[in-house]
């Protein structure tokens, strides 16, 4: 019987720390979080002074179980969740769990926090407990309680006026609308010209250039050239007025430093890990966990390899600096060690200075010395965060810069600027250099560029003057490490669930990659405008800053959660409420490209439950309307009238097999197919648009093939066939499927046998557009239920909320076990509440197509 009971979240983290402690303690694993908000209406009673319904999370209620039955054979239960706000919460989850159940009376409860897995830390945080923060916790409930309010009556909305499946957050949906902005201005973007002038000169045969800075002694901007004229009169001026050599005007030589980036947090780990390893996110800080838990060494014991990777702050411990200091006078000499520690303060206003910055854990573990033990993704991360700490406290990095203005001219009115840069000393260099994002102005090349020794008055060789052209390029799109920096910068969020939304967009197809970069689909750019048209305030980039900043101070102890979430709540309801009678028309941006020579009807591009597609025709008429699914890569904002009849050129007739089967290509909800007879081939790599006859009986040879290969006995007059299949051998008469008994042979088996097994196989599941479509119908009609409720009852709660109670209260807590954590923030490996499903739907569709292809508004 062990004392005293440890819970951390992770069984790796509780099999490293259960060894450090000793037989006295047993360490067990929650696996994240324990309960959550109860995935229904009512989770957060708004009616109730807010009251919040949570639920076990039934995946984690066998773990619970064991909690509770080792809990009674202990006299002390130590909660050690992880040192952040969520980790918090899920001590006083775990805590208000075991109370309910009667398990706390006569038991020591304390929580312990340590920001690193090392032997010294651990023994330390155990010998200094302290209690629960109810702080910390009313932040988190209200955090989640906000999450939920947004995501239960706005996704329900979404699913009725523009498609199923979608979902929209507090977080997400600004995130959504930072990358359609971007997006927006690359579009809207005009290009404007202007030429560079360089002169191409020479000394003691070193070549350099210089750029015109000044001509007749005005200086030169960006757009003061901005013309082949003005760039061919500019350029006879120079050559008539240097004659073939420039004079050496004057010469300016400066030293520059530079000083080393602090240690990374969260924020800047991902954005870096993204430059330099091309790790997303998710990957990072699933890479870092692994490395933050614990990793098993030589010595065979498993050692947290870094600190705690969710962190904001940018300090460094004592006894880290120490040790910093001791590595790098080791390794590079005292030379690069300043005369005392580097100190940083970091940007963001809300940072928990308590914590540290992500450094290793021992900063005597070389990289290269622990590789073997680490995986590739492992290694190459821990070499980074191992050499930003370093580098952070080793001496600036100092340069010798020279500039030089050469004159064309006696009295200095044509002037050309040279610079040079060298690196004398390396300093921090010498272990690391920072990355640059492509948008990012305030990069700097360290890479050295010499010029030949300058001295004022003399004359140098011109060899040439080069005018070019260039044009302004559009703002680049977001990459993963521009937008978390981005995000950052306007204190959208927190860095710890960056990885979560960035995966919620790219699930909910809201975007997709272009290269290393964001680019919104035409789904993203609809659900956008819906939000930023109709929910302006909630999708506002300050608005959603500032409720960040409330929230921090709900954990800061500053302010209290329930009003926070009346006022939210008031305006919020109202909202909702008034834009439920909102059209589908209204919402799906519909573009009228023109009309359609054949019918006289006009050809419309929307969106659907499906995606965009092209329609010719409205419901109104009295013939039903002709739809056609766009194509990939195609944009619904950019598609022209001839494009967009062309889609309706499908299905095409090719004509017969050799067999006098009819041939056909069409699009259906699967993808692209060919038709022949009866049967179908699927289209992997050909267009349906372009693909000859030649090529679809090629594609027909082959699936003929292949379904002879598959087939091992047909009963042709009984409809019967045994079949290859991909869990194995099967009987299938067109309507029930059947395996082929194990004690049996496939090609042995009779007409009467197969008969008999497929009588008693049970009926096939049924499936297609009729039952998706009235599953769908009914869940729409409960989400919509569900907002349309919620936003009814928001003039009732309004006055519950006014008079809302302040302080941590009682939270009510149901019995039933629910199917899975639906936590909002991410970054425990949970999901949002709002969205639980998503309905797979075809990309296309067409007029005619054998598998329901019509598209539907």
């Amino acid at each position: 019987m062990s004392r005293n009971l440890v819970i951390v979240e992770s069984p790796a983290k509780a099999r490293t720390i259960e060894k450090y402690l000793g037989k006295d303690y047993q360490v067990l694993a929650s696996y994240g979080h324990v309960r959550d908000l109860i995935p229904k209406e009512g989770a957060v009673d708004t009616q109730n002074d807010f009251a919040m319904h949570y639920d076990v999370i039934e995946r984690n209620a066998k773990q619970v179980d064991k909690i509770a039955k080792s809990l009674k054979q202990s006299d002390t239960l130590l909660l050690a969740t992880d040192p952040d706000r969520e980790g918090e919460a899920i001590a006083w989850h775990l805590m208000e769990l075991l109370r309910d159940r009667g398990l706390l009376e006569d038991k020591d409860v304390k929580r312990v926090v340590f920001h690193e897995i090392t032997k010294r830390a651990v023994a330390n945080a155990v010998a200094h407990p302290r209690s629960i923060s109810d702080d910390l916790v009313n932040a988190q409930q209200a955090r989640r309680a906000l999450d939920y309010l947004v995501g239960f009556n706005l996704s329900p909305l979404l699913w009725k006026k523009v498609q199923r499946g979608l979902s929209a957050g507090r977080v997400q949906s600004p995130a959504l609308r930072l990358i359609c902005e971007r997006d927006a201005e690359i579009e809207a973007f005009v290009p404007e010209e202007y030429w560079r002038i360089e002169a191409k000169a020479e000394k003691d045969d070193t070549p350099f250039s210089a750029r015109l800075s000044q001509l007749d002694g005005d200086k030169i901007e960006q757009f003061t050239i901005n013309d082949q004229g003005g760039a061919d009169a500019a350029y006879e001026k120079l050559i008539a007025a240097a004659q073939g050599s420039l004079r050496v005007a004057t010469v300016e030589k400066k030293q520059r430093r530079r000083n080393p980036s602090p240690p990374f947090t969260t924020s800047t780990l991902q954005q870096e890990a993204a430059r330099k390893l091309g790790f997303n996110a998710r990957r990072t800080m699933r890479t870092a966990q692994g490395l933050y838990e614990g990793v098993k060494l030589g010595d065979g014991d498993e050692t947290g390899l870094i600190t705690y990777m969710r962190t904001d702050s940018v300090n460094l411990a004592n006894d880290a600096l120490t040790e910093i200091r001791q590595t790098i006078g080791d390794r590079y000499g005292d030379k690069n060690l300043p005369d005392s520690p580097r100190t940083f303060k970091t940007k963001s206003k809300n940072a928990q200075e308590a914590h540290e910055a992500i450094r290793p854990t021992a900063s005597a573990r070389i990289p290269s010395e622990i590789k073997g033990y680490l995986t590739t993704d492992q290694f190459r991360l821990y070499e980074l965060i191992w050499q930003r700490t370093v580098a952070s406290q080793m001496v600036h990095a100092l340069f010798d810069t020279v500039s030089a203005d050469l004159a064309a001219d006696a009295n200095n009115q044509h002037l050309f600027r040279a610079t040079g840069r060298t690196l004398r000393e390396a300093g921090f260099l010498s272990v690391y250099k920072e990355g640059r994002d492509a948008d990012d102005s305030k990069g700097d090349d360290d890479d050295d560029k010499r010029l030949p020794p300058l001295e004022e008055g003399e004359t140098i060789k011109l060899n040439e003057i080069v005018p070019t052209q260039h044009f302004t390029e559009p703002p680049p799109r977001f990459t993963e490490a521009a937008l978390v920096r981005t995000l950052e910068e306007y204190d959208i969020g927190r860095p710890s669930t960056y990885a979560a939304i960035i995966s919620t967009l790219q699930d909910r197809e809201y975007v997709e990659m272009d290269g290393k970069a964001f680019m919104p689909t035409p789904l993203g750019k609809i659900v956008n405008k819906f939000l930023t048209d109709h929910f302006t305030r909630y999708v506002d980039y300050e608005f959603t800053a500032n409720l960040e900043d409330q929230l921090d101070a709900v954990s800061r102890g500053e302010a209290e959660w329930r009003p926070l979430l009346a006022e939210f709540w008031e305006r919020f309801s109202d909202q909702i409420e008034a834009k439920q009678d909102l059209s589908r028309e209204e919402v799906a941006q519909a573009r009228e490209l023109g009309t359609d020579p054949e019918t006289g009807k006009p050809v419309i591009v929307r969106i659907g439950r499906f995606g965009p597609f092209v329609q010719i025709g409205s419901k109104d008429d009295e013939e039903k309307p002709k739809f056609a699914g766009l194509r990939k890569g195609q944009d619904m904002d950019k598609i022209t009238l001839d494009e967009a009849l062309y889609l309706f050129n499908l299905p095409r007739d090719l004509g017969e097999t050799p067999e006098g089967e009819e041939i056909q290509v069409n699009i259906g909800r699967f993808g692209p197919y060919v038709r022949y007879g009866k049967k179908f081939a699927s289209l992997k790599e050909d267009d349906p648009y372009t693909i000859s006859k030649e090529r679809a009986l090629e594609v027909i040879a082959e699936k003929k093939e292949a379904d002879a290969k598959k087939l091992i006995k047909h009963f042709e007059d009984a409809g019967i066939k045994v079949q290859h299949g991909p869990f194995g051998p099967y009987i299938t008469d067109g309507k029930k499927n059947a395996s082929v008994p194990k004690d049996q042979e496939p090609a042995d088996l009779t007409l009467e046998q197969c008969q008999e097994i497929i009588a008693k196989a049970p009926e096939k599941k049924k499936r297609g557009r009729k039952n998706a479509k009235t599953s769908a119908s009914k869940k729409a009609s409960s989400s919509a239920k569900t907002a349309k409720t919620s936003a009814s009852k928001a003039k009732t709660s309004k006055s519950a909320a006014s008079k809302s109670k302040t302080g941590n209260g009682k939270t009510k807590t149901a019995t039933k076990k629910t199917s899975g954590s639906k936590s909002a923030t991410g970054s425990k490996g949970s999901t949002s509440s709002a969205s639980k499903s998503k309905t797979k739907t075809s990309r296309s569709r067409s007029g005619g197509s054998p598998s329901g292809g019509t598209a539907s508004s």
